[in-house]
């Protein structure tokens, strides 16, 4: 009979045991895999580049409830034309309203706002603000005319990045230099903007005539024929062609802060419309009272002087 093998000569060696750690995969590219030392080599090669400022301006746009339908028809001719603008619903007109407007704006996400503010169904107010800390404006806007009631010739892309032009009265005071600085802020689309065209097919013009902002918008035309095409730089065969809106700004007052705060400027040849109005039934009910004073005068001037009685009045009457 055999002997029994010991216990430990029946012990098979263990396998030594693989490294948990798997190895680190390649990177890939669109070129093929990538191995660890060319990884190293790029990473410190490439620098910090220096970092380039880029314009995320958004504006929000807004009305105020009981809004005229001429009025809304323009705040929609503007929303077509900033293709950098967010359309709010409309926002009740009260004392609070600059504090509503603010935390509107936080909300969306933007920078600066336009508010059209209707009151009494007749008069337009554009507020232009940038939020949060300001500075905004208030204007009066007047001879408004929308792009469905001119029905002009020009048209231009949807979505093109305008060129901002002002004539040189601009320069003038410090009030304007603010209101030109604004208006480039919040009406200048942004470079490489989601829903902008990296063209520049018009021209958006605000001139000063009479302490009045006025705007006007062209399409600039250019000659598409394939024989005659026109030469980098040539600028005598371009044409500007009116699209719309219209419209007039008369600057009422600058405030420090966002819809409200210390006062900057005010217009010291404002005239509000309510005045003007007053002016007008005063007028109209001078009228009246020349009328009524012109019948007493003719009747005291009857009195005085009386019709002599006609002989032949009862000569017919039986």
């Amino acid at each position: 009979m055999g002997k029994k093998r010991k216990h430990s000569e029946t012990q098979t060696a263990e396998p030594k045991k693989k490294d948990e750690a798997a190895p680190e995969r390649p990177k890939r590219s669109l070129f093929g895999w990538k191995d660890k030392e060319e990884v190293q080599q790029q990473t410190e090669s490439n620098t910090d580049p220096p970092q380039v400022f880029r314009n995320k301006e958004k504006v929000m746009v807004t009305c105020s409830r009981r809004i005229n339908y001429r009025y809304r028809h323009l705040m929609l001719n503007l929303v077509s034309l900033l293709p950098h603008c967010k359309k709010d619903n409309k926002v009740e007109s009260r004392s609070s309203k600059g504090a509503t407007l603010n935390e509107l704006i936080e909300l969306r996400g933007c920078s600066s706002a336009l508010f059209f503010e209707c009151r009494k169904h007749q008069d337009l107010y554009l507020w232009m603000a940038r939020c949060p800390n300001g500075p905004s404006v208030k204007f009066l806007v007047n001879a408004v005319h929308t792009m469905e009631e001119l029905k002009l010739t020009g048209n231009h892309l949807k979505g093109s990045r305008p060129l901002l032009t002002f004539s040189s009265n601009f320069e003038k005071d410090a009030h304007w230099k603010l209101l030109k600085e604004m208006i480039i802020q919040i009406f200048g689309t942004p470079k490489e903007h989601r829903k902008s065209k990296p063209y520049h097919d018009h021209v958006f013009v605000f001139s000063i005539a009479d302490d009045h902002i006025w705007f006007r918008n062209y399409q600039i035309s250019v000659p598409h024929n394939e024989s005659d095409k026109m030469v980098r730089g040539g600028l005598d065969k371009m044409t500007l062609v009116e699209v719309g809106p219209r419209f007039c700004l008369n600057p009422i007052k600058i405030f420090a802060g966002s819809f409200g705060g210390p006062t900057l400027y005010e217009n010291p040849f404002y005239v509000s419309p309510n005045q003007i109005r007053a002016l007008e039934k005063r007028q109209k009910a001078g009228k009246y009272a020349k009328k009524v004073k012109a019948k007493t005068r003719r009747k005291m001037h009857e009195l005085s002087n009386p019709l002599e009685p006609d002989e032949f009045a009862d000569m017919w009457r039986e």
